[in-house]
C-alpha cells in the first residue's frame, strides 16, 4: 500500500475556496519535464483555460527546466490550446535537465522567474521534475505547484497518475496481438514493460491479458516456480505461454539489468534487457521456443486514453485553482474519485511501489 500523505481535507479546501475570492490577473508559467506522457496536453489546456477564466495569462516554458535556465518561452492562450486534448506528447517539449547539477543554473531559474514577471509556475512532471520544484519551494520560496505525471504510477500521495492508464492499454493491445502469433507457433512470449522500480504497468497489464506469469521489481524472480507454472499449463493443453516482466525485475541476489552504464542528470541508468534473459532461461529450462518483446517507448507514445484525458483535465483545473488560491509548495493528487493536494515535498520523498494486494490477486492465476 502506498504511503499516506498529509494533505488538505477535500471538504475544507472546497469550503475555503468558496469563502474567499480567487486572485485574478495572474501571470502563470507552465512546464513539462522528464519523459513524455499521454495526457500532458490535456493538463496544459485545462490550466490555460482556468487561468484565463480568472483574467490571467499563461506562458509556456519550453523543454522543461532548460527553458527556465535559458528563458525559452512561448505564449499560451485558450484559443491556441483548445484542441490539443487528444494529442500525445507535449506541445511544450521536454528534457531531463536538472538545474541543481550546476548552482549557476538554479540562480538563472530564479532570475528568469523574475525577468518573465511570473506570479507562479506549474511544474508538470515525475519525481525528478517535482523534486527540483520541491527544492525551489523549500530553499527559495519559489511559487510552484506540481502536477504528477508518469506512466509508471510511482509517485506518492496520489492513487494514480495520468498516463498510466494509456500505457496499460497499449501493453494490453500489444499482448493481445502477440497472443495469436504465440499460439500459432506454440511459443512462449516474454513481454518486457516499462515501470522502472515499480511494477504497476506489468501487474495491471498482466491481469488484463491473462498472462501466465507476472514478474515485478517488488518480488525477486522465482525462476523455478515460473517454469513450473508454464510447464503445468502446457501439460493441461495450453500450447503457448505469456510472461509479463517489468524492466526493473531482478533475479535473486542480482542487480537490475541496464542497457548501458550511462546515467542522466538525475543519476538514473537506462533499464532494460531482463526480458531477453528470462526468455533465454525459459527456453533452456523447458525446451520450448521462446521469444522476447520489449515495448519500450511505444508505451508512452500516441494519444491518451479517455480516462487520462479526463484525469489530466481535472488535475490541470485543480492545479490552476491552487495557484489562484496561492496554495504554493503543493502537488495535485487523486484520492479515490476526488482531486485534492498534498505538500510537494511529501510527494517526492518516497517511491510508490506496487500495492502488492494487486499482485497477490493476480497470483490466483499462476499457481
Amino acid at each position: 500500500m502506498f504511503q499516506e500523505c498529509v494533505g488538505v481535507n477535500v471538504f475544507m479546501m472546497q469550503q475555503s475556496s468558496l469563502e474567499r475570492p480567487r486572485k485574478t490577473g495572474m501571470r502563470v508559467a507552465l512546464m513539462t519535464g522528464g519523459g513524455d506522457c499521454p495526457g500532458l496536453n490535456a493538463v496544459i489546456r485545462a490550466v490555460v483555460r482556468t487561468v484565463e477564466n480568472s483574467e490571467g495569462t499563461c506562458v509556456g516554458i519550453l523543454e522543461g527546466w532548460r527553458g527556465l535556465v535559458e528563458e525559452i518561452t512561448i505564449p499560451l492562450t485558450a484559443h491556441d490550446t483548445d484542441e490539443i486534448i487528444g494529442r500525445g506528447g507535449t506541445i511544450l517539449g521536454s528534457s531531463r535537465t536538472n538545474p541543481y547539477r550546476n548552482p549557476d543554473h538554479v540562480e538563472r531559474v530564479i532570475q528568469s522567474f523574475k525577468t518573465l514577471e511570473l506570479d507562479a509556475l506549474i511544474a508538470i512532471g515525475g519525481d525528478d521534475t517535482l523534486s527540483v520544484a520541491a527544492r525551489l519551494w523549500e530553499e527559495h520560496q519559489l511559487a510552484v505547484v506540481g502536477v504528477p505525471k508518469t506512466i509508471d504510477n510511482d509517485l506518492s500521495c496520489t492513487d494514480f497518475t495520468f498516463g498510466f492508464d494509456t500505457a496499460v492499454n497499449i501493453v494490453t493491445e500489444a499482448v493481445d496481438r502477440l497472443r495469436t502469433t504465440a499460439e500459432s507457433h506454440r511459443r512462449i512470449v516474454v513481454v518486457e514493460t516499462m515501470g522502472r522500480h515499480a511494477g504497476w504497468i506489468a501487474c495491471f497489464s498482466g491481469i488484463a491479458t491473462a498472462a501466465d506469469y507476472i514478474l515485478i521489481p517488488e518480488i525477486p524472480i522465482d525462476v523455478d516456480h515460473m517454469c513450473e507454472v508454464l510447464e503445468k499449463r502446457r501439460s493441461q493443453g495450453k500450447l503457448y505461454g505469456l510472461v509479463i516482466v517489468s524492466e526493473g525485475a531482478k533475479l535473486p541476489d542480482a542487480e537490475v539489468i541496464t542497457q548501458s552504464a550511462a546515467i542522466d542528470d538525475f543519476g538514473h541508468v537506462k533499464l532494460g534487457g531482463i526480458g531477453e534473459i528470462i526468455a533465454d532461461v525459459v527456453e533452456k529450462r523447458l525446451g520450448y521456443e521462446t521469444r522476447s518483446v520489449t515495448l519500450r517507448h511505444l508505451q508512452r507514445g500516441g494519444p491518451p486514453s479517455a480516462y487520462d484525458r479526463v484525469l489530466g483535465t481535472r488535475m490541470g483545473i485543480h492545479a490552476a485553482r491552487l495557484v489562484l488560491d496561492e496554495h504554493f509548495g503543493t502537488m495535485v493528487a487523486l484520492r479515490g474519485n476526488q482531486v485534492t493536494h498534498s505538500p510537494i515535498v511529501e510527494a517526492v520523498a518516497e517511491l510508490k511501489t506496487l500495492d502488492l494486494s494487486y499482485y497477490f490477486e493476480a497470483k490466483e492465476f499462476f499457481r
